[in-house]
């Protein structure tokens, strides 16, 4: 007799395999339904622990771009802001200069200067309104690196900056939301720039200089003198001679006859002087100052409003022939020319900045299309395949319910009669 191997299967045995196999396909049936519903392969982070990990960091970069998005937009609007500020600035700084321009008028009477002066301080209340402008967040534009909420404080001694100087840096993400206020309306020196050429207290001529220049500056460096010097008028039998003194030194020149509107030049400087001076009459120079009262472009202003007066008045205006109008002419022109140059020069860093805050923006937004799709690989299902899935899923499914609902009526009980 052959020995063969019988394997006896029992009914309930095939049973309980044949359920086992059909809840299997309908779990991993129903997994794949919960995946093409809702459109990702991970809904939970044991789907794919790794995955689901890759997703996650993927996400938490894409809100922190948002986030850094929506401030570098605050930070757009606030120097579009502050160009437009400056832009405007500038003209009501041109307006102020027609109006100086206007005061060397001869024909002007002294009444017609004081109203001009009157135009003047309305000018310069509009100017400081610009100078405290807030933006949309009530935070002043031109703060700098922190100030109370009215940068500009008009006091007695004129106006003053109470901010810090400085402007913030800008970063990969970011870009300063306010501007140095410090360089945009304070930093104007007095005079040319170099030095400044007032009138002597107690002159009773009608002499008067423009701002002068340096015409050598090796030899005006190395005098290294600060540039005081004090020019002398004498008058003597119809003659007008003059002397120059190095106040740092107490060295004075010889005495040089005086022309009007001849330039007297002396250690790398010159300056033109017009009019004519009395006997004892002095020029002043000394070097320009850059902080304190009276300087930037308020100090500028305010002296320019002065020089419509007569001298020691605020109700009388200035006269044609009067010598500190003239002097005040034109060291206010000098001064006006500076400020406007550096409200335009801040007012092209905010342009710049505003060219920068698109050029991050940009580049943002590249960032945030690349991790976007990082998260779409790691969690999004790719739905051709997955349907496709879902029916060999559905068909082996059906066949499987088909095969056992066959199977499960056969048994040897059936036949037993």
């Amino acid at each position: 007799m052959a020995t063969g191997s019988f394997l006896r299967l029992g009914t309930a045995n095939t049973y309980d395999a044949t359920l086992r196999n059909l809840t299997t396909r309908q779990a991993s049936l129903s997994s794949l339904q919960e995946q093409l519903s809702s459109g990702k392969k991970i809904n939970r982070g044991s789907d794919d622990p790794a995955g689901a990990a890759q997703a996650e960091r993927a996400n938490t970069r894409i809100q922190r771009i948002a986030t850094e998005q929506r401030a570098l937009a605050a930070q757009r609007n606030t120097l579009a802001m502050t160009e437009s500020t400056l832009g405007d600035a500038n003209a009501a700084v041109q307006s102020f200069r027609d109006l100086v321009v206007g005061a060397g008028n001869a024909s002007y009477s002294p009444a017609e200067r004081i109203t001009l002066a009157k135009q003047m301080a309305a000018l310069r209340d509009q100017l400081l309104g610009y100078a405290n402008r807030k933006d949309s967040n009530g935070l002043p534009l031109f703060s700098g690196l922190g100030s109370a909420l009215t940068p500009f404080v008009d006091g007695a001694t004129g106006v003053t900056f109470s901010g810090i100087g400085g402007e913030q840096a800008s970063t990969d993400v970011a870009v300063p939301y306010t501007a140095d206020g410090q360089a945009a309306w304070m930093n104007v020196p007095t005079g040319n720039g170099v030095f400044t050429a007032t009138l002597g207290p107690g002159n009773t001529g009608s002499v008067f200089s423009d701002v002068g220049a340096v015409t050598n500056p090796s030899v005006a460096a190395l005098a290294a003198n600060g540039y005081d010097y004090t020019i002398n008028f004498a008058v003597a039998a119809g003659v007008t001679t003059y002397t120059v003194t190095n106040n740092t030194n107490a060295v004075t020149s010889a005495a040089a006859p005086y022309v009007a509107g001849q330039p007297i030049a002396f250690g790398g400087l010159s300056l033109t002087v017009r009019g004519t001076p009395a006997n004892g009459d002095t020029l002043d120079l000394n070097p320009s100052a850059t902080t304190g009262p009276g300087t930037g472009l308020f100090g500028a202003i305010d002296s320019a409003i002065t020089g419509m007066y007569a001298t020691g008045s605020v109700t009388t205006g200035a006269s044609s022939t009067s010598a500190s109008l003239h002097q005040s002419i034109a060291r206010a022109l000098a001064e006006l020319d500076t400020a406007a140059d550096r409200l335009s020069a801040v007012r092209a860093r905010s342009g710049d900045l505003l060219n920068r805050a698109d050029t991050i923006s940009d580049v943002q937004d590249g960032r945030d299309i690349q991790l976007q799709a990082d998260k779409s690989r790691a969690e999004d299902i790719d739905m051709v395949k997955g349907i496709a899935d879902f029916q060999n899923q559905q068909t082996g499914y059906q066949a499987a319910l088909q095969s056992y609902a066959q199977v499960q009526k056969l048994s040897l009980f059936n036949y037993l009669g």
